[in-house]
């Protein structure tokens, strides 16, 4: 009946919130039936409740080697490096944006960093080609130039967790930075005013008041990113990388795997099962971090 009440008088505001629900369920919850799969023998002319129960069979594919271990380790190891670069990037750019008085100046940083985050991941992977490329590439003509023996960049695994985490860098730090920057431009002139009165320098403000009231912002882009951690940038690891067998041992993750397993085999219900065992590991992330969150801050946590 409370809620009978509610819905009547604030019908205004549901009223606008029905397209975002019906596009939340149509776009996030009825997919999640397809989850279905991971425990059938799909066959496309039975449809998905025609198909066999098979119970955990697709599973022992993906866990029946050592492939599964690698991807997660990859898929973990990179999400992490793209997390704190990113947020320190970000943080970086905003507070240096946020210094900046002159406002041509500071609304041309603005659209330089945000750029890129506009550039879909085949171009940057053509981009990062010319870069790198073995033969003609521009770093390897500046290592020639410079007297230095040329790298053969794409035989060398090692090297592209750096690679990739330099570019997600230079794609996305800009767009975290502009988030940060509009908590930042909301924090009340009073505080600053205050700690010019009492002698504060501009650093001394940006520490003890620019950062802790930053913190919630940081800790919810954080979390959110804790959230994914499972999940890795299919466009970006494959469109940078492709289908380089050789680099495989430091950047094969989850998705690509996935892809692959689906493109050789053609087997819907293997992949399902690999992507089922994604999401439940990112749940499970997710909420471990939010608990850990809750108990060092209460007011910061996602739910």
């Amino acid at each position: 009946m409370r809620m009978f009440r509610d819905l009547v008088k604030n019908r205004g505001l549901y009223t606008m919130a029905i397209p975002g629900i019906i596009f939340l369920v149509v776009f996030s919850y009825i997919p999640l039936s397809g989850h279905l799969l991971a425990f059938k023998d799909f066959q496309i002319s039975k449809g998905i409740w025609g198909s066999d129960w098979v119970g955990l069979d697709n599973f022992r594919f993906f866990f029946s080697n050592r492939d599964w271990i690698q991807v997660t380790v990859n898929t973990v190891y990179l999400n992490a490096l793209f997390i704190i670069f990113e947020m320190a990037f970000a943080l970086l750019i905003a507070l240096f944006l946020n210094e900046i008085r002159l406002k041509w100046f500071k609304r041309t940083i603005q659209s330089v960093v945000f750029l890129p985050y506009f550039i879909s991941w085949v171009v940057v992977g053509y981009m990062t080609f010319i870069l790198f490329n073995n033969t003609d590439g521009l770093i390897n003509r500046v290592l020639s130039m410079s007297g230095l023996q040329a790298v053969d960049w794409y035989q060398t695994p090692w090297v592209w967790p750096i690679i990739l985490t330099i570019t997600r860098i230079w794609k996305s730090a800009g767009y975290y930075s502009i988030i940060l920057l509009a908590a930042i431009t909301g924090f009340s002139s009073d505080y600053y005013e205050s700690a010019r009165l009492d002698g504060a320098t501009r650093l001394q403000q940006m520490k003890y008041i620019t950062l802790p009231l930053l913190k919630p912002q940081i800790i919810i882009l954080v979390l959110l990113g804790v959230g994914r951690i499972f999940y890795g940038d299919f466009g970006m690891i494959y469109g940078i990388i492709g289908d380089n067998g050789i680099l495989f041992p430091t950047t094969d993750v989850i998705d690509t795997y996935s892809y692959r397993a689906l493109r050789q085999l053609g087997n819907f219900s293997m992949s399902s099962a690999i992507v089922f065992y994604q999401s439940i590991m990112g749940l499970i992330a997710v909420v471990s971090f939010n608990a850990l969150v809750r108990r060092i801050d209460k007011d910061s946590r996602l739910f």
